[in-house]
């Protein structure tokens, strides 16, 4: 595709939507702000895919464009017919602009406080360090025991964060492998894998995870830890799945590795801070709501304590993955879009999915969630496929013994965060590839099982929780 293609297609297409009359819409009852709401959407959809600009700036300008074309107190011009009924309801600007301060938002910065605080008093490679000692030195149980914990440290970390901090530990011991020992690919891939396996854990862990909490609420609420209840062993299945996988796949000839890695548990009072903060925060978010508060009024605990201790200073503040921030407040602006404009819900009435099989609609979803988070950021794969599945899981009637619109939602979630077959469809896939030992190739061989197995694997999890009452 020619580079300027690139950016025409996501302005000319959004603006050809603008412009048409809404009789030119095979949606009946169609009104200009839910056709202005189509094309935010098409421009946010476009943008995402070919990425003409950073995937964040496509979420802040989502943002603009709903405070201008959508809200109570957008451009003069456009709220020039407010009031009749071809016009539907502007939406408030108060609540566009909350999208940048949402529960969600604040969940997950609870989340990047707790994983800087462990990188910079050393707790995660610390940890990693007595963690691996059980596993002896045979290669393959070496590499079980870095899946392991590269997968629960994703639970709470960043996964590229994560992926960084075990490949630089892993890279001396990968140049200890022969040029042709199939090991080398082995433990290059599975710390990727291990990543992106071990954030569909807990509901900080990736943020489709988070975006799907932003529709699991009332009758619909999952807590951190009943998310956990059955995140956790999900991930374990998949993790062993995984772990057989690769050594079948990839081999080692080399019988004996030695992993060194030198450090000691620091034992200074900001530590010692670190070390109880991190503890506490986890437990209180496993414990639910039985001490009176929820998951996201925990998470800004360890803000106030790193902050207030200074164990987080002005210059870490910097550093904070606020792009990730950004990208996910975008996705909610737009769900919230289609959402109070109605049009989520007169694009899904307008579908006859009644007439559908119930199973179809499941396995749809997930296979055009999938593969979309092969091809594209998993986040901007949630935002743009989450609402719209909201919808359609409070419409479908025949969803309702199958658990309705909480199967939808995670069917969807667990598919977005298992898109792992190029080095295009995660950071930590990228930083793999770009160590040199894994090719594209290698690595689509092994994420396209790993994602058909876990989408399956979602499905006989779903089935579980509905036949144990849990949805």
């Amino acid at each position: 595709m020619p580079q300027y293609f690139r950016y025409l297609i996501p302005i000319l297409i959004p603006v050809v939507i603008l412009l048409l009359p809404a009789s030119a819409f095979p949606v009946e009852g169609l009104t200009i702000i839910q056709q202005r709401v189509i094309a935010i959407f098409l421009l946010a959809a476009l943008c995402w895919v070919l990425e003409p600009i950073p995937i964040y700036a496509t979420s802040v300008v989502i943002i603009v464009l709903e405070l201008l074309l959508l809200s109570d107190k957008g451009l003069y011009l456009f709220r020039l017919d407010h009031g009749q009924a071809h016009f539907g309801e502007l939406l408030s600007y108060s609540d566009i602009m909350a999208t940048f301060a949402s529960p969600i938002i604040m969940l997950f910065l609870g989340g990047f406080f707790l994983a800087m605080a462990a990188t910079k008093y050393r707790l995660d490679v610390n940890l990693a360090r007595v963690l691996l000692k059980p596993f002896g030195t045979q290669p393959k149980y070496v590499m079980f025991g870095l899946m392991l914990i590269t997968a629960v440290f994703s639970m709470f970390m960043s996964n590229t964060a994560t992926t960084a901090m075990m490949l630089s530990i892993l890279a001396p011991v990968i140049a200890l492998f022969g040029d042709r020992d199939p090991g080398k690919i082995a433990f290059a891939l599975c710390i990727p894998v291990a990543a992106n396996i071990g954030g569909i854990g807990t509901p900080i862990g990736t943020p489709p995870n988070a975006i799907a909490l932003k529709y699991l609420t009332g009758e619909n609420l999952i807590t951190f830890g009943e998310w956990m209840m059955f995140g956790v062993p999900f991930v374990a299945i998949l993790l062993m799945f995984a772990w057989v996988l690769i050594n079948l796949l990839y081999p080692a000839k080399q019988e004996k590795i030695e992993l060194t890695i030198k450090g000691k548990f620091l034992k200074t009072p900001k530590a010692i801070t670190v070390y109880i903060t991190f503890a506490l925060t986890i437990i209180l978010w496993l414990m639910g709501s039985t001490h009176g508060m929820n998951s996201y009024t925990v998470a800004l605990i360890p803000v106030a304590v790193f902050s207030l201790t200074g164990i987080i200073n002005k210059e870490d503040l910097k550093k904070i993955s606020w792009d990730v921030l950004w990208l996910v407040s975008g996705g909610i602006a737009l769900g919230l879009a289609l959402d109070q404009t109605g049009l989520a819900r007169l694009l899904v009435h307008s579908i006859p999915f009644d007439s559908y099989s119930p199973y179809v609609v499941l396995v749809g979803s997930a296979i055009l969630c999938l593969t979309m988070a092969n091809f594209m950021s998993h986040t901007a794969t949630a935002n743009l496929l989450m609402p719209i599945m909201a919808a359609l899981g409070t419409s479908m009637a025949s969803l309702v013994p199958l658990g309705g619109e909480i199967t939808l939602i995670l069917v969807v979630t667990f598919a977005a965060s298992l898109g792992m077959s190029l080095p295009i469809s995660t950071p930590p896939n990228a930083l793999a590839h770009a160590t040199g030992h894994v090719q594209s190739n290698q690595m689509a061989r092994v994420g396209v099982i790993i994602g058909v197995v876990g989408v399956v694997m979602s499905f006989v999890m779903i089935w579980i929780l509905h036949a144990v009452n849990f949805i």
